[in-house]
């Protein structure tokens, strides 16, 4: 027979305690995730990207969240021409915006289905002193930010659910140019067969995978 107890315990503010366990982060060659409520480093090569994700998801510890950013920095490597224009769907905290901002992009659209979340990333956005016009942050999914951009985008970010993002396939060609990509996140190892399958019924390919614990993020490019 089980057995039941109890024990009192201090009064915290269990909504802001979980402040203390959360550190600068490295994250890639070039990035450095940073809670916004410590002080910036004195001397720092990287890129420093300031969080406070308040209720929204997205400090950019969990898994999904690093292999995007490892992504976006590997295709914002490579020499790009201007304006760069990228869309993040289910943006959260906007730290993906955030991030292709910092390392070059021009502008980005960023979107959540969760208005706590669209709060949360234009807070982030102005932490980190980006004009509002590069980033436009919009309550919705990929079919607002395809009314948004009026024109397409060069590539996107989703780190979603992978049935998500299943269901986002057939919008992708009409949201980026023809020779544009996108990088996909929120998938687990096991699901890649099944979203493969559904970008290729679209003529999309996978042009790289990256994994990390149980998670997988693909590079995703338009078959020529």
């Amino acid at each position: 027979m089980a057995e039941v107890g109890w024990r009192a315990i201090e009064e915290q503010d269990w909504a802001s305690s979980w402040k203390e366990y959360w550190h600068p982060t490295e994250v890639g060659d070039r990035l450095l995730i940073h809670p916004v409520w410590l002080p910036l480093p004195d001397q720092t090569d990287r890129i420093v990207l300031q969080l406070d994700p308040g209720v929204a998801f997205g400090t950019g510890a969990h898994a999904t969240t690093q292999l995007c950013l490892v992504a976006l920095e590997a295709q914002l490597r490579e020499p790009i021409s201007h304006p760069y224009i990228l869309a993040d769907i289910g943006c959260g905290t906007g730290i993906l915006a955030i991030a292709a901002l910092k390392l070059g992009a021009d502008r980005a659209y960023a979107v959540d289905t969760d208005p706590l979340a669209v709060q949360a990333a234009q807070e982030c956005r102005d932490l980190n002193t980006i004009e509002a016009i590069r980033m436009q942050v919009f309550e919705g999914s990929m079919d607002v930010a395809i009314a948004q951009s009026k024109t397409p985008v060069d590539g996107f970010c989703c780190n979603i659910l992978a049935p998500v993002i299943i269901g986002l396939v057939p919008q992708m060609a009409t949201l980026t140019k023809p020779n544009g990509w996108g990088i996909l996140s929120g998938i687990l190892q096991k699901q890649v067969p099944e979203v493969t399958e559904a970008l290729a019924t679209y003529g999309w390919q996978v042009q790289q995978a990256w994994q990390q614990e149980d998670w997988a993020c693909l590079k995703i490019a338009q078959r020529d």
